[in-house]
């Protein structure tokens, strides 16, 4: 094309566009009156014959752009051109001369929320088994793998009993797994700033030992009646210990108020994700080093995390074996709660405090219940008894030395009160071993007088000369150990001339307990065996 040509046709160009984009004649005064609904620009096609067709923001149902109005005629002229209106392309256009007037389309009718089907979504699950394998990733350099070996009681009941060893950490608990966790997960700003806990229990020594190890600084709060021994331990671990009060209840009001001025993050024993997947690091670990496993008995005395945190690693890798939960007769809060199909909050018993530690302190939380409810295939209750005396075969059997909240799984098995699993292989937990020494001796003691290994007997002999040394004698033959006698000259209910002799005497056995009741009840028909 020449420039003569080039020049003509830019000319014509620009006169056709300033009149496709010159301003549009303003409104009649009818036209402003008339309702928007009655105006020509909801119409598709010209309102009169031969009249300019028009556009609106909505044409039968289509959206159009309002900012340019662009009449059709004025595009005849363009034909094969292209013309950008917006982002709109036009190819070819024709001008409608006269055609039927046609009206929008009615709006489809609106439906309300409750007439479409909704589909719920999944719950996401409140412990899941990829936390507790990060967690057990986390706390690999920090926590030691326990042994889960063998037990020489499994010839004696009938199973192949093993016996997952958590009472040998550092601080004697499995509640370090879960507190570790806990404190790796805190923000650095928190972890500078430090952390408070209170009231003397496994889960405080737990945490002021591995707070210190991450340099974290760690505030206890204990009660003034605390022994001065267990001070010394939490002193050891490198923790600041502050006595205030004289109970539990007074220690963790002032911990509290103490985190609130200071800043600190107050820590307790709770229902979190996080030490719910550390403490399920024991279920990885017994599932790793026990094949073909039948059984898992778990202790649950104040532990319920250890119980639903192990459970929910051992039913994700093998949902055919069973979990099940021992709880003390004295507080069985979770054999209630399933009952009811709701957690307890309020548990009127009396458990022994100085043996099950502070349970009346302790309460079932929503999540952790419902964790059992769904994962726990069976929660029973032992006695107190029962307890002391599966603490007397750690101490003969295994040579080792747990507290009564360790003890608790397998004296389970000792009282026959899981009679399913004889033939299988069962895990027991050993979640713990901190006890006071005298407290100890005195279980030992108590123990030996329920396993019938302790007898105690009164007998009436005269006052003559060798009366005394052939009750000694009879002793001797039948070889138990006397461990006390108490001789009484003058008794109101004892004959003239006689006295009454007290012994206390141990034996090696139930059998050997009862040959010495038969041999002595036949020599001294007076003999009275006194009450346990």
């Amino acid at each position: 094309m020449n420039f003569a040509a080039q020049l003509f046709y830019s000319s014509y160009l620009s006169e056709r566009l300033e009149r496709l984009y010159s301003p549009r004649p303003a409104l009649k005064d009818s036209e402003e009156n008339d309702p928007f609904w009655q105006r020509d620009e909801l119409r598709l096609g010209p309102s009169q014959p031969g009249g300019p067709s028009k556009c609106s923001p909505v044409s039968n149902g289509t959206v159009c752009r309002r900012s340019t109005l662009i009449e059709p005629e004025r595009l005849k002229d363009f034909g094969e051109e292209e013309l950008l209106n917006g982002d709109v392309r036009v190819l070819g256009t024709k001008v409608v001369v006269e055609g039927p007037e046609i009206m929008l389309m009615e709006p489809p009718k609106t439906r309300r929320i409750s007439e479409f089907r909704v589909v719920p979504r999944p719950l996401v699950e409140y412990l899941r088994f990829e936390d507790i394998s990060a967690a057990a990733f986390r706390i690999q350099t920090g926590i030691q793998k326990t042994p889960c070996t063998y037990s020489r009681l499994s010839k004696q009941y009938g199973m192949e009993i093993y016996l997952k060893k958590e009472h040998l950490h550092y601080t004697g608990s499995v509640k370090e797994r879960g507190v570790l966790y806990l404190l790796t997960s805190l923000s650095q700003a928190q972890q500078r700033k430090g952390v408070i806990v209170a009231s003397d229990c496994n889960f405080s020594m737990a945490a002021a030992h591995h707070g210190v190890e991450l340099k974290i600084p760690v505030f206890v709060i204990m009660p003034s009646c605390c022994s001065s021994p267990r001070l010394r331990i939490y002193r050891d671990y490198g923790a600041m210990v502050i006595s205030y009060g004289s109970t539990s209840h007074d220690s963790q009001n002032h911990a509290r108020h103490l985190a609130t001025e200071n800043g600190y993050l107050y820590l307790e024993e709770d229902e979190s994700a996080v030490y719910l997947a550390g403490l399920g690091t024991v279920g990885m670990e017994i599932y790793e080093q026990v094949s073909k496993l039948d059984a898992v008995v778990v202790p649950s005395a104040g532990q319920y995390g250890l119980l639903v945190g192990t459970a929910a690693a051992i039913k994700h890798l093998n949902s055919q074996i069973l979990v099940i939960g021992i709880e003390p007769e004295g507080f069985p809060l979770l054999l209630q709660s399933l009952k009811t199909d709701g957690p307890i909050k309020d548990m009127h018993s009396n458990p022994n405090k100085k043996l099950y530690g502070d349970l009346m302190e302790r309460s079932l939380g929503v999540n952790t219940f419902h964790l059992a409810k769904e994962l726990v295939d069976k929660v029973i209750s032992i006695s107190e008894e029962d307890s002391l005396v599966a603490m007397l075969r750690f101490q003969e059997f295994e040579r080792s030395t747990v507290d009564t909240e360790g003890a608790m799984g397998l004296a389970a098995i000792l009282a026959g009160q899981l009679p399913e699993l004889r033939g299988k292989k069962v895990a027991v937990v050993v979640s713990s071993a901190n006890m006071e020494l005298e407290l100890v001796r005195q279980c030992v003691d108590r123990a030996l007088v329920l396993d019938d290994r302790v007898s105690k007997f009164s007998v009436q002999l005269g006052e003559w000369p060798g009366d005394m040394a052939k009750l000694l004698d009879v002793l001797s033959r039948e070889d138990v150990r006397l461990l006390d006698v108490c001789h009484r000259r003058q008794s109101e209910k004892s004959d003239l001339f006689k006295a009454k002799v007290e012994c206390v005497v141990e034996t090696r056995d139930k059998t050997q307990s009862a040959q010495l009741r038969k041999t002595l009840s036949e020599r001294y028909p007076s003999i009275c065996w006194l009450d346990r």
